[in-house]
């Protein structure tokens, strides 16, 4: 695993993991004070646009279809809301193309690796993300159909995990504990986009925003509540769960028994993007505020159940 850097200053900005293929990009970047401001973690893992060359070589139609893979430009309303708040904030430089974040590393489509003769893989079921051409490397797009022009080595597979995949993950679970240390509790928000969901039913708006919290399994239901509560005050319209409701991030980092929460977000790409949905707009700080309007609440709640729990510990 590559060495994190660190630069002095009060955030504390640092970079960790490296993207294989490109002359030594790191693979993130986290801003967190230590110690921490709030008791908060906003993680951004599918706005990397990082695309060695070696990649887009392989892939078919790079332009359009690495695009459709990214939650576009998302990071710059993540980026807005922590430099209102204080909040810190994990952003990933590796695109999605490469490698899913929140996928699980056993999460592969192993007919897409193509392995040494010597290989003898452990062929764990695949989930019905891999399944449907979303595992840990993306294989396939509705409307498009396989999106690589070959296998994928061995080698590189095991490349990326090491550069990518593991650095981040330790990074993030190391970010939260000590928030966790510090508060009593810690809250990770994981920030997506989606594209326009079409009105359920008919003549009904659809959501802009879709809360996750694993069905009640990642967070605190009176937080998630609050969530729901705030964006709604702020004029979303918001669904919790369906069709998104967090997928392997939520499932690694979050434990509420020891203290550790996490909320995945999608904000619809209509509030900070063009009309193609390629470019930012002034969306980006109006959708930023409504971000950090958020943070604002949820930090306060998120204190006051950490404080009481470090007196449920003390008593014990």
């Amino acid at each position: 695993m590559e060495r994190t850097t660190r630069t002095r200053g009060d955030s504390q900005p640092e970079t960790g993991g490296k993207i294989p293929g490109s002359d030594g990009h790191a693979a993130f970047s986290l801003e967190a004070r230590e110690p921490s401001l709030l008791p908060i973690l906003l993680a951004v893992p599918h706005a990397g646009q990082v695309y060695p060359s070696s990649l887009l070589a392989m892939m078919r139609d790079p332009r359009r279809n690495a695009v459709r893979l990214e939650d576009r430009h998302i990071d710059r309303v993540a980026r807005y809301a922590a430099a209102e708040t204080g909040a810190g904030l994990l952003v990933a430089h590796a695109p999605r193309a490469m490698i899913d974040l929140n996928r699980s590393p056993d999460d592969v489509d192993h007919d897409m690796i193509r392995y040494g003769r010597d290989s003898a893989p452990r062929r764990t079921p695949p989930g019905w993300r891999t399944r449907n051409g979303l595992g840990l490397v993306p294989r396939r797009l509705p409307d498009v159909g396989e999106l690589w022009t070959g296998q994928l080595g061995e080698a590189d597979l095991a490349a990326r995990l090491d550069g990518i995949h593991t650095p981040y993950h330790e990074a993030l679970g190391a970010v939260l504990r000590r928030m966790r240390d510090r508060w009593g509790m810690a809250l990770l928000l994981d920030i997506h986009s989606m594209p326009p969901l079409t009105p359920r039913p008919a003549g009904t708006p659809a959501p802009v925003c879709v809360l996750g919290d694993r069905f009640g399994a990642s967070c605190d239901a009176g937080l998630a509540n609050a969530a729901q509560e705030h964006l709604r005050d702020a004029g979303l319209t918001v669904a919790a769960n369906r069709p998104y409701a967090g997928g392997y991030v939520l499932d690694r980092h979050a434990a509420p028994r020891q203290g550790i929460h996490a909320l995945q977000i999608e904000f619809c790409r209509s509030l900070y993007l063009d009309s193609r949905l390629m470019e930012p707009t002034e969306g980006v700080a109006a959708t930023g505020a409504i971000l950090a309007g958020l943070i604002r609440r949820l930090s306060d709640e998120v204190a006051l159940i950490g404080q009481g729990r470090r007196w449920d510990l003390a008593a014990e």
